[in-house]
């Protein structure tokens, strides 16, 4: 007999766990801001590839908690941050509140937002790519969201390739028995690993064939930045030494495209 069907696809699981780490995702380093020396970090990589806000629109892709959405409203943008999950955009409107900012914070598709073609200024995102099962569509859909001229940050890391110090952590596990503690739930850990294996870039994402995908979608004049030393050091001295090394050792990088003038 054959099962059920199910409508349960990728998206939903992709959905629930970020439900799921909404409660404790600004306690990591990485995800809130704790230092200004990090928001000044920060600050300077928006400025450097977008430039000041200015009362332009900008929408913050995957926005979670809203940490980026409030680091483009220091700015002067006016931001909309979209996310898929509820529960992240539930904390996103306590934080606005309690900050008294006036961003715009709605569920959405990042592949498909539903949002007006050619309405925004700006587009950026942190460590959304990676997650993301069809980018071809997803970057076809940040293309017709922007204004001729208009401008993506993408945020993101090579996160499926190891830097020198995580394999010798490894290494060393091996030789000693003694493997890395956790850093999060191990089902967490299990449910992630699950998820990586099913999107686009389940293994390495090199930056430059993120550029690649994103010239096909018709963006011009990538700039592939790795200079986000301020930002990884600020978050490295909150963190223990092992960890601290990965960070500032992990292949992360800033991309920045623009939609042409004119079509």
């Amino acid at each position: 007999m054959d099962a059920p069907a199910s409508n349960y696809s990728i998206r939903d699981e992709i959905r629930e766990y970020w439900s799921m780490r909404a409660a404790t995702f600004d306690q990591q380093v990485g995800h809130e801001v704790f230092s200004e020396a990090e928001r000044r970090g920060w600050h300077r990589l928006i400025r450097k590839h977008l430039g000041e806000g200015r009362g332009r629109a900008a929408l913050d892709l995957a926005c979670g908690t809203g940490v980026i959405s409030h680091l483009m409203n220091d700015l002067g943008y006016r931001v909309t941050g979209a996310d898929w999950s509820e529960a992240m955009l539930d904390r996103a409107r306590a934080k606005s509140a309690t900050r008294k900012s006036d961003i715009r914070f709605i569920m959405r598709d990042a592949e498909n937002t539903m949002e007006p073609r050619a309405s925004f200024d700006v587009i950026v995102n942190r460590h959304l790519v990676w997650t993301l099962v069809d980018p071809p569509a997803a970057f076809a859909e940040w293309f017709a969201l922007l204004k001729p001229g208009g401008r993506l940050l993408i945020v993101d890391g090579n996160m499926g390739r190891k830097s020198w110090v995580a394999q010798l952590r490894e290494r060393w596990g091996r030789l000693t028995g003694r493997a890395a503690r956790p850093r999060m739930d191990p089902q967490w850990i299990e449910r992630l690993e699950r998820i990586r294996t099913q999107v686009y870039f389940s293994g390495q994402m090199p930056a430059e064939r993120v550029v690649d995908l994103l010239l096909a979608a018709g963006f011009e004049h990538p700039v592939i930045d790795r200079g986000l030393f301020d930002i990884h050091f600020a978050q490295a001295r909150k963190m223990s030494l092992l960890r601290a090394a990965e960070r500032l050792t992990s292949d992360r990088f800033a991309i920045c495209v623009r939609k042409p003038e004119q079509p």
